[in-house]
C-alpha cells in the first residue's frame, strides 16, 4: 500500500479539483481527501494527496505553476 502525503489544503472544492487536475496532467497520481464535517460541510478542509515518492515534485508544481 502506498503512503500518501498532503501537498495542498483548501476549503474550496473547485481549487482542490484544479490542483488535482494539474498534477495529473504532469503524470502525478493525486487524490482529494474530504476532511469536512460530514453533516453540515462547514468545518474542515479538502486535502490533495500524492504518493510519498512524488511529494517534492508535486509541492514544487503547486507552488510554482498554480495561481488562483
Amino acid at each position: 500500500m502506498r503512503k500518501w502525503q498532503k501537498v495542498f489544503e483548501t476549503g474550496s472544492p473547485v481549487r482542490a479539483e484544479i490542483v488535482k487536475g494539474v498534477l495529473e496532467e504532469k503524470g502525478i497520481l493525486a487524490i482529494i481527501v474530504n476532511k469536512k464535517e460530514s453533516v453540515y460541510q462547514i468545518h474542515g478542509n479538502l486535502e490533495v494527496m500524492v504518493p510519498e515518492s512524488q511529494t517534492l515534485i508535486a509541492i514544487n508544481i503547486v507552488k510554482d505553476e498554480i495561481t488562483f
